[in-house]
Order: C-alpha cells, then structure tokens, then sequence
C-alpha cells in the first residue's frame, strides 16, 4: 500500500494501521500495571533481602504510587509541551532503566529511589496510551478499541500475583522487576515505529508550568497515599500525625481545587468535568478502582491468610479471572457499538455484584475449585464494565482535551483503588477483632461444650505431646480456630460490601446522557 493510499485508509493515526497503534499503546500500559501486581507479591522476600520489616518494605509500593499520582493528571501538559510521542518514550525508557535499578537495588534505600522514579515514569503511561488510543479510532469503533486495551488493563492485575509467585519462589524477587526490561525494549521500538503526533499535538500551545498546583498536587495526593497506608497502623486519627496529614490533605486539595477551575491554562483543568457524561464517568471509575482492586487484594489473601495457600498458589486460584475477561472482552467490542452501553455497564455491575455475593458464602472447608465459576465470572463481568465507561465517559471529549480527561480519569481510578484497599484493609482487622470478641462469649470456662471438646482433642495430643501440654495444647487449638472463623467472619462482610457497591455502581450507570444513534463528533475531533 502506497502512503497516499494508506494515508486515506488511515487518516487519525497518518497511514498506520490502528490496530498496531493499540499493540504498540498496550504495552507499556501492560507493562506498567503488571509490575505493581508483581512487587505487591514480592515485599516479603524484599523485606528479607534488604534486611527491612514488613512495614518498611510497604514503602516500595508507597513511593510508587505517590509518584505514579502526582504524575498522572500532569501528563497532558508535559504532552504538549514536549510531544506526546516523545514523552511516552521518555516515559517507557525511564520506567524501563528504573525497573533495571529496582532489581539490582543492594539496600532498602536505593530501591525506594528507583521506585519513585519508576512512578514518575509509569504514572504517564496509561492516560498517554488511553488517549493515543482513542484518537486512533473513529468514534464507531472505539469500543472494539477500547475492548482490545481494556483485556491488557483487566490481564495484567490478575496474572500479575502469578507470575510473581513464580518468579519470586524459583528464581528470585529481583527478576519480578527484570521482567519490565524486554517488554520496555519492545514498546520503545513499536512506538518509535507506529505512533505519531496529530497535528494539534504538533502545533500546540503551552503555557508556563504551573510549579505552585503541581506543589498543591504532590502535597495532596501524597498525603493522602500515606495515610491510607500507614493509618491502620497507627490507629488512624488517634495518631497526632495523621490529623496533621489529613488537615494538609484537605487544604492542599481545596487550594488545588480553585487554583485548577479558575486557572484552565495550568497543570489541570477541571472545567473538562462540565461534560455531564465525563463527570459520571469520574464518579463510576473511582467506585470502580474500589471495587475491583478490594476483590484483587482481598480474595487472595482470604486462600493465604486463612486457608494457608502459598502465594503462588493462591495466584493460580484466582487467576481463571483472566479467563474470563479473555472471553468477554471481544464479545463486549463486538456489541458496544450495537447495544446501548449503559445496559452493558449494569450488566457488567449486576455481575460483579452477584459474584461478590457468592465470594460472601464462603467458609472453611472450601477447596480451590469451590469458587472456580465466580471468579471466572468475574473477569467477564469487569469486561463489561471497563470498556463501556472508558467509551461513554470519553465520547463527548474533544480530542485536545483528551489526554486532560484521560489523565484525570486515570487517577481517580487509582484514588478509589488505594481508597478500597485501605477500607477493606482497615474493615477485615477491626470486623475480626469484633468477631473475635463476640465468638468468645460463648467459649466461658464453665461451658459443657467447651470442656467436652477440649477434653476430646487433649486426649488426642496426650498421645503426641505428653499429658503436660495436652490441656494447653487443646486450648490453643480451639482459640486458633476461633481466630480462624472470626477472620472469615471478617472477609465475608467484606465481600458483600463490595457487592452493595457494585450495585449502587449499576444503578449510576443510567446518569450517563445517551449519546444521539449517529452522534457527531464533538468539536475538534478528527
């Protein structure tokens, strides 16, 4: 095919082929989200590596996530000041050499380092790539687009515990950032070789930085990550510190706030949020990040913490997810352009919810194909949710606005995933500890109950522990149990909340303006 002729086939992405825009925009994207589901696996062997507690090695998924925020809503301006091609190469090639750094790190120090900079190298990439993405596509087919790159967004978290498992128990920790290198390399030379600058990325104009909302924006948005990481820990506003930290949070976000509404030319311009459809969208993505990184993080530490799964075990249990948003990502392309959308986001919702509901029965007995058809249900729920939302909340955007849009939709989805977490977190240690409490009340020494069982299982030890320790033996057997229900207790209600969540997410899904059958595309769209 001639360049004029490839030209008229492809004129949004200058005469490539759109679909080797999106594998050269996935990779990185990819890359970057796989990586965080890894490290999250790897912190214990870090922590003993590196000769650091459990609590310090957090701060290698803190530092990450602080600077990966602060970077994200920045990413248009450095776009258009630089070059959107130029700085998503920058950013690959940043991320990509940090990774190197990460794994070779010989102290605690130096991988926190190399772990701020792989944030402000990854925190670009997934609004430059959503964009690129978008642009490349005429608005009838987005949604096969966005299905294409929505199955790289929903793989990555759940391989992610796996591969990391793997890595980790048979080579090493290090290599769970090694990995990064090869995909960096291929990304770089894809992207060199298929992305281009449209021309109003070309000839923009950009104004001064705006050094003082990008101050405001690193002040709230670290504060925030610290407190919901280390507030637990510290019994959260009983801690002197964390009430400080939530009073410069709040100021620093309201100053943020006014400075980037009567401010449009700065870092940030939150008039974007007028376009009714996008400011449902910011409302859905944030739930969303709630509900989907609780499900992420808690149900493999349910197999863990309470069955007693390995890492990598627990990683292959919940890993059929995968599988199923693998089935539904191109059935969800192929109809998103055919059936209203937002009854594609209820179903997608309802979904989820339904499987949250069935994760919230489970108990102590289940194996590791108890929940097989859920969890794969899952995946193929979320395959209905994430493309849609990525689809109805950009269509109305404008493409100057859309690196903007994307960036700040991309880090509302990562607030409400920290946000999650940390609740869940917070949710499963208090409701156990409450459990714990009540389940107690009926173990009083004067229990029949009690003494029979306690009398049948130190008769059983006496043959292994000898008389002695069978009577205490048998008492510490029954209170381990106890923990053990008390913890599920916990993990149940967490999983029904989840489920409410996804339910009120359904209903919110009909906020969204219906777009007209033929819609036009919005004023400076190409």
């Amino acid at each position: 095919m001639n360049t004029t002729a490839a030209h008229t086939r492809y004129p949004l992405t200058q005469g490539v082929n759109p679909w080797l825009v999106t594998l050269s925009v996935m990779l990185p994207t990819f890359m970057e989200v796989l990586d965080t589901a890894i490290a999250s696996v790897a912190l214990p062997y870090i922590a003993g590596s590196l000769s650091a507690s459990n609590s310090e090695a957090t701060w290698v998924l803190t530092s990450y996530l602080v600077a990966n925020a602060v970077i994200l809503p920045a990413s248009n301006w450095f776009a258009r000041r630089f070059g959107r091609k130029r700085f998503l190469l920058t950013c690959v090639i940043l991320f990509t050499i940090a990774s190197f750094f990460c794994g070779a790190a010989p102290s605690l120090a130096v991988i926190l380092l190399a772990r701020i900079l792989q944030g402000a190298g990854g925190g670009a990439l997934q609004p430059l790539s959503q964009s690129i993405l978008l642009e490349s596509f005429p608005i009838e087919q987005r949604s096969m687009s966005m299905a294409a790159y929505g199955l790289g967004i929903v793989l990555a978290p759940v391989i992610g515990p796996t591969l990391g498992g793997w890595l980790t128990d048979t080579w090493s920790w290090r290599y769970a950032f090694y990995i990064n290198i090869p995909v960096g390399i291929l990304a770089v030379i894809m992207i060199s070789r298929f992305v281009h600058d449209p021309p109003y990325i070309k000839h923009a104009k950009v104004g001064r930085f705006d050094n003082i909302g990008f101050g405001l924006l690193a002040v709230w948005t670290g504060c925030l990550q610290v407190v919901l990481d280390k507030g637990q820990e510290d019994d959260w506003f009983g801690a002197i510190w964390v009430r400080w930290a939530v009073a410069a949070l709040v100021v620093a976000l309201v100053l943020w706030i006014w400075r980037s509404w009567s401010n449009p030319k700065g870092l940030v311009d939150l008039h974007v949020l007028k376009d009714r459809n996008f400011r449902t969208g910011c409302l859905l993505i944030t739930l969303l990040g709630m509900c989907i990184y609780i499900t992420i993080a808690i149900l493999p530490l349910y197999y863990q913490e309470i069955l007693g799964y390995t890492a990598f075990t627990a990683g292959l249990v919940v890993g059929p997810r995968g599988i199923g948003s693998f089935l539904g990502s191109p059935m969800v392309g192929f109809l998103g352009s055919r059936v209203d959308n937002r009854k594609l986001l209820s179903i997608g919702f309802l979904g989820f919810a339904v499987c949250s509901f069935i994760f919230g029965t489970v108990d102590l007995s289940i194996g590791p194909f108890t929940l097989l058809i859920p969890i794969t249900l899952t995946g193929f729920a979320l395959s209905f949710v994430f493309v849609p939302l990525a689809t109805m909340t950009t269509r109305t955007i404008p493409n100057q606005e859309m690196g903007n849009a994307t960036g700040l939709f991309n880090m509302l989805r990562n607030i409400g995933g920290s946000v999650g977490i940390a609740m869940a977190t917070t949710a499963v240690i208090r409701r156990a500890d409450l459990y714990q409490t009540n389940l107690s009340a009926n173990l009083t020494p004067s229990s029949a109950e009690l003494q029979q069982k306690s009398a049948a299982i130190a008769t059983y030890l006496g043959h292994h522990l000898g008389p002695a320790a069978a009577r205490p033996g048998a008492f510490g057997l029954i209170y381990g149990k106890l923990i053990q229900q008390a913890a599920m207790l916990a993990y149940i209600d967490v999983f029904r909340w989840t489920a409410v969540l996804a339910l009120v997410c359904a209903a919110a899904s009909w906020l969204f303006r219906k777009p007209p059958k033929h819609v036009k595309a919005p004023k400076g769209m190409h």
